[in-house]
């Protein structure tokens, strides 16, 4: 089926304009992301807290949303989970990384003063009141004979950290308890927390990695692929045209205040995927073209101008019928995809334009500098 009857637009003709836009949109997009200090990580990236509760009846993700807002933790994903009648809720927030600053204090406090002489000194620490004076009380000592506890005068800044976290988290956990209690109306038994799980900050810079590490060789395997199936030019197009969706997608996640997180990595994946599908359905056009029309037939402009052409109403089909699937999750899939798929909205738009107006412009103009060479 054709969307479109035939068509003999000159894509190449305005791809001075195409390069234009998208030198200007790529360029919004990473000042964007300089000017607020970098993409703003997600908990996967940043570490933080997986708290599973337990309610007696259907709890109102608003009105535990509404909780956790009131102490900072508006951007906390809330998900349900499991069937119906489990009344089962995941929360996942990011939480301030204090341990680092709070071991480092009391080192300084030690060294300066030539070692604690009581526990008491521990309340004029600057930080201290993140942990709880008394939950330090509870596992620090100055005394050498008391083997269960830590002793304060001999802890290494390395060995006080991870301490110092599990008790900042664990306060963290009372309080989120105690406003979402207080919101739901707190009553014996009204839910329970089944189980508290800490993403360090060593786990986080792991996920980090890895998922840079997909992204640059997702790009780098293509790279190879078209450069084998079609022609290195071909595959020059492709990649270009893949790092420009993934750099104006992230920067319309920066310009829309999202967190970057492995979800978007997927959708960054997916976006890669479903442009290069895009673009090769054009390339095996290009190539079909090649051999059938080019034997001193017309120009390689009218026959790249032909082939985009001829899979224009393909395209098009494709893209709108993806397209309102993605929207109806952006609009109605609720907020623990919601970035998700803001994400791939903008990079399917993005992907389909770069297919047409980047990818093949790109060939045509790099054919044309083997020419003039």
């Amino acid at each position: 089926m054709r969307f479109l009857g035939e068509t003999h637009i000159d894509f190449i003709a305005l791809r001075k304009i195409a390069f234009f836009l998208s030198g200007v949109a790529v360029a919004v997009g990473i000042t964007a992301i300089i000017l607020r200090g970098g993409l703003s990580l997600g908990l996967d990236f940043t570490g933080g807290l997986e708290i599973h509760f337990k309610f007696d009846e259907t709890p109102s993700v608003l009105e535990i949303r509404s909780a956790l807002t009131k102490i900072g933790l508006s951007k906390a994903v809330i998900q349900q989970y499991g069937s119906r009648q489990e009344n089962l809720v995941l929360v996942r927030c990011a939480v301030e990384e204090a341990s680092l600053e709070i071991a480092s204090n009391m080192i300084a406090y030690r060294e300066r003063k030539g070692g604690f002489t009581d526990l008491g000194e521990l309340k004029g620490i600057p930080g201290i009141e993140a942990v709880g004076y008394e939950n330090l009380v509870g596992i620090f000592t100055l005394d050498s004979s008391q083997t269960q506890k830590i002793n304060l005068n001999q802890a290494t800044e390395a060995s006080l950290i991870p301490v110092i976290r599990q008790l900042f988290h664990r306060k963290t956990v009372a309080r989120i308890e105690q406003v979402i209690g207080d919101e739901l109306g707190r009553r014996e038994g009204a839910f329970v927390v089944q189980s508290v799980d800490i993403i360090g900050p060593k786990v986080s810079q792991e996920l980090q990695r890895k998922a840079y590490m997909a992204v640059i060789f997702a790009l780098l395997g293509m790279l190879i692929y078209i450069a084998w199936r079609f022609q290195f030019r071909f595959a020059v197009g492709a990649l270009v045209a893949l790092i420009h969706d993934v750099f104006i997608s992230l920067g319309a996640l920066s310009l829309a205040n999202f967190d970057l997180n492995l979800p978007v990595i997927a959708a960054l994946l997916t976006i890669i995927g479903y442009s290069l599908n895009d673009t090769i359905v054009v390339y095996d056009r290009i190539r079909e073209n090649l051999k059938t029309h080019r034997k001193g037939r017309g120009s390689l402009k009218e026959l790249l101008n032909l082939s985009v052409n001829e899979s224009l109403s393909r395209t098009i089909i494709t893209s709108l019928t993806t397209l309102i699937v993605v929207i109806v999750l952006f609009l109605w899939g609720g907020a623990v995809i919601h970035t998700f798929a803001f994400v791939l909205l903008v990079g399917i738009i993005v992907g389909t334009y770069s297919s047409v107006f980047i990818a093949t412009p790109v060939v045509y103009a790099w054919a044309r500098s083997e020419t003039r060479r």
